[in-house]
């Protein structure tokens, strides 16, 4: 039987990059809508798993993206809402990458850090990615600073954070200039760069004479959200200090993304949000 990924895209044109990725991942045939909104999601959901047997919905998926964070997750409530009983399948959230990006860069740095001893500065952290980064930290038991431009952003976001974990150690901080990052990242053993792209927000000087264990960019598009390494960094040494930069990341991202899809056609019951990806992805570090 034929492994069928449904692509829910809130974007008038589904996105060719994750349905490039789904086929080379092992969905053998896509079904791709772009535009989608809340209110369609049912009928698409129901058209999938009223088509199949329920010992065959395994072979049937659905993969929910967009470049808009917000549009995606409202759509991956409305599917959840549609499943009843065995009629159900699994599901993998991951709009503009966020998911699985944000994955990627935590399940890095464990590598290098005990997280849940550690403490990291998130910078560009109310963004879609920065938000993601933030929450696994968390999750990680990791003490957290969430940096914006926007004080109440910051505040909005570690207060989210606390409610998803109540013990949460949080902090949130407002940083216009790299005078205003300096007190944020000194002894931090993590610094994530999470802000939007070709914008620089943590100066090489600034880093180098802080010395934090480890720096992680996510952003690709020149200048880097840190000044002073290269995109393609993969736990390169500068000094006291590893550095990932974006692609380095990025290739860790893409295997995560892809066993994501093949774990989709396992079972009919699984919804890989960003902690889901996480663990597919220490399993892929200890798989080796």
């Amino acid at each position: 039987m034929h492994n069928i990924l449904l692509q829910l895209d809130p974007d008038p044109q589904p996105s060719s990059f994750d349905a490039v990725v789904a086929r080379d991942a092992g969905a053998e045939t896509l079904l791709r809508h772009g535009g989608v909104t809340p209110e369609d999601v049912r009928e698409l959901i129901y058209g999938l798993i009223f088509t199949r047997h329920p010992d065959e919905l395994r072979h049937s998926a659905v993969f929910i993206g967009g470049r808009d964070t917000a549009k995606a997750e409202a759509l991956w409530q409305q599917a959840r809402k549609a499943f009843f009983g065995p009629l159900r399948v699994s599901m993998l959230l991951d709009p503009n990458g966020a998911n699985t990006t944000a994955a990627a860069a935590i399940v890095l740095a464990g590598v290098h850090l005990p997280l849940g001893q550690s403490t990291a500065t998130v910078l560009g952290g109310t963004g879609p990615v920065g938000r993601r980064v933030a929450r696994l930290l968390v999750r990680q038991g990791t003490h957290v600073t969430v940096v914006s431009r926007s004080a109440d952003r910051a505040a909005n976001a570690a207060d989210e954070l606390r409610a998803l974990q109540p013990n949460a150690a949080v902090e949130a901080a407002e940083a216009r200039s790299p005078h205003d990052i300096e007190p944020l990242i000194r002894g931090r053993q993590l610094v994530v760069a999470a802000g939007t792209t070709g914008v620089e927000l943590l100066p090489e000087s600034l880093w180098r004479a802080v010395a934090p264990k480890l720096v992680i960019d996510l952003n690709a598009v020149p200048p880097l959200g840190i000044g002073g390494i290269d995109a393609h960094d993969a736990a390169k040494k500068y000094g006291e200090t590893l550095a990932y930069g974006a692609i380095g990341v990025g290739n860790f991202k893409m295997k995560i993304h892809r066993a994501a899809v093949r774990r989709l056609f396992t079972a009919n019951d699984l919804l890989l949000d960003a902690e889901e990806l996480a663990e597919i992805g220490r399993s892929l570090i200890a798989a080796g």
